[in-house]
């Protein structure tokens, strides 16, 4: 097991190194940087987690709550710096796709024969 552990560690730093981690750092790093959207930033991902919360739990939304949720994602998406980190975010999203594809595909095959 430690040997899979440390690939992954492996794995993990090379994550690090790849161009669509360095695009994200950057693209969050641009965010930081602009105050504004950094505190939209930080308002949508506070919003998210709060209906995530919610939907685990079986409960609604109340209406001032869909409204909010609705205008800070109209917000952050005039947002240049953060459309362009939610660009990244689905290229990281898609190496990691990949991966996870590469990882299971033994588990997939078993299931197949």
């Amino acid at each position: 097991m430690a040997d899979i552990e440390k690939t992954a560690t492996q794995m993990a730093k090379e994550l690090q190194q790849s161009d669509e981690f360095k695009g994200l750092k950057e693209a969050y790093d641009s965010i930081k940087a602009n105050q504004e959207a950094y505190d939209s930033f930080k308002d949508f991902q506070e919003i998210q987690l709060t209906i995530q919360q919610k939907q685990m739990q079986g409960e609604k939304l109340s209406d001032e709550e869909m409204k909010h949720a609705q205008e800070i994602a109209e917000k952050v998406g005039k947002i240049d710096e953060i459309k362009a980190l939610m660009d990244h975010e689905k290229e990281v999203n898609d190496l990691l796709t990949k991966l996870n594809q590469a990882i299971t595909k033994p588990i997939q095959e078993l299931y197949r024969n």
